[in-house]
């Protein structure tokens, strides 16, 4: 059976993941960061696979960097021992982090506060376990962290130090990167982000602290740094997938991203030049990410099923389970006469978004002579 009739076999809508294309964005990054001399702790909030982590952690079993605890159990009880939770601290999170360090799972928690830090460390002290921490840098205005000249570093530093958790660090991500388009942007981005962690990692050290992990890291910046002397990891994760936003700011090609909604043809309303879809934003997320970039995609890019982009089609609109496609604004390209029945892929604004609506990824293997799979996600916090 090929490909085309494998998919064609398929229920939609459907996520599809292109094992081949995922490879080649992994390997990327490898051959971007080795040089640089830094580890790559790979973030799988995206993927949500055991499967898919194996191809995109070192080795298949870590580092790796999480954004739910629920993602942390799953990976530890496959084997993957090196765990940055890197999410803010809450206090009642606690006993889980301890259970999974108790179970072998080296996990490290990240916070910005003296209150966090306090929590922490009374929990390390009454475990016996003494909490390995990643204080939270600002580098860019994005989020959450402290500015790298701000003495509540060392203060919240003493405090893990002397408090009984273990002061592994700093950690910082340039999410305003996302934002920055082109080569030079995006190296600029990554320069702000690398001399913030390796300022309050000098500060500490000052202040006679230990600091052995400078973490940083976006998907865009882990493409574009030039220089991360001082940084000793870096941290990305829809890079194993790539999506339109990403697309959008030239840290990738539509060629290059590896996930995409299959989704059939239900009609059509001539006079508007739309085509209805059976994939709507239940299945192809309400996330607009590309809107405010130079070319908005809509809801999604529309490619064949062959997943070739045709040319100047978006899905223009969605509502829960009706997708509409419709020719890009100023286009001038001609709608296509689609019939009723015709199978097409969505490539996504947001991979981590799309992937999260739905239960697993039908995958199109690497070898053409295996047959196609199915890699289970999972969900919660």
């Amino acid at each position: 059976m090929t490909t085309t009739d494998a998919l064609s076999s398929l229920s939609t809508p459907s996520l599809i993941l292109d094992e081949g294309r995922m490879l080649r964005n992994v390997d990327r990054l490898r051959q971007h960061l080795d040089p640089l001399g830094v580890t790559i702790r790979p973030h799988l909030k995206t993927v949500k696979s055991v499967e898919a982590a194996k191809r995109v952690l070192t080795g298949g079993n870590g580092p790796a960097t999480v954004s739910t605890l629920k993602e942390a159990e799953v990976f530890a009880a496959e084997g993957v021992k090196d765990i940055l939770y890197a999410v803010g601290i809450a206090p009642q999170k606690l006993p889980r982090v301890l259970a999974l360090r108790a179970m072998g799972c080296d996990l490290t928690v990240v916070l910005d506060s003296p209150e966090q830090a306090t929590a922490v460390a009374n929990a390390s002290r009454e475990a016996g376990d003494a909490i390995p921490v990643l204080i939270e840098i600002d580098s860019d205005g994005h989020r959450s962290g402290l500015r790298p000249d701000d003495p509540a570093v060392v203060s919240i530093g003493r405090i893990l130090a002397d408090g009984g958790a273990a002061l592994r660090g700093v950690v910082t991500h340039a999410g305003e990167s996302y934002g920055a388009v082109g080569a030079e942007a995006l190296a600029d981005f990554a320069e702000r982000e690398r001399l913030a962690a390796v300022t309050a990692a000098g500060a500490l050290r000052a202040a006679g602290l230990p600091c052995p992990v400078v973490s940083v890291g976006s998907t865009p910046t882990a493409h574009f740094a030039r220089d991360l002397s001082g940084a000793t990891e870096v941290r990305a994760g829809v890079y194993a997938f790539f999506d339109l936003v990403m697309a959008g700011i030239g840290v990738c090609t539509p060629d290059d991203i590896a996930l995409s909604v299959l989704t059939t043809v239900i009609g059509h309303q001539k006079e508007r030049g739309w085509i209805m879809v059976d994939a709507g934003w239940m299945a192809l997320s309400r996330d607009r990410g590309t809107a405010n970039q130079a070319v908005d995609q809509g809801y999604g890019l529309v490619c064949d099923i062959e997943g070739r982009v045709l040319d100047g089609l978006v899905v223009a609109s969605a509502n829960q389970e009706h997708g509409v496609i419709a020719l890009r604004p100023g286009s001038s390209a001609s709608l296509p006469d689609l019939a009723v029945g015709t199978e097409l892929r969505i490539l996504p604004n947001h991979a981590c978004a799309t992937a999260a609506q739905f239960d697993g990824y039908e995958v199109i293997p690497a070898d053409p002579a295996q047959p196609m799979a199915y890699w289970p996600r999972f969900r919660g916090w």
